[in-house]
């Protein structure tokens, strides 16, 4: 048997779309947001028109963010939580 073949069959069943799920991802996006504040290269580059940070650090912000509100929402979900 072909080794993707049982890597497909071991994945589990994701969440489907849902309110809690986005509020999920977006409070994560927002959290990792707030932490580029620490960054010390936060504000290299163009800066974005309201936030005090760049616009190189606002979408790497929002990019991993994103991975970890996701990885909340499979852990949840392979747990039984979501």
């Amino acid at each position: 048997m072909s080794s993707i073949l049982l890597a497909a069959a071991s994945v589990p069943v994701t969440p489907v779309w849902s309110p809690t799920v986005g509020i999920i991802i977006s409070a994560s996006s927002a959290v990792v947001l707030l932490f580029t504040f620490a960054l010390k290269s936060a504000k290299v580059g163009l800066g974005m028109p309201v936030l005090p940070v760049s616009v190189p650090g606002f979408i790497g912000a929002m990019a991993f963010g994103h991975v970890i509100g996701i990885g909340i929402v499979l852990g949840l979900t392979n747990i039984g939580r979501l």
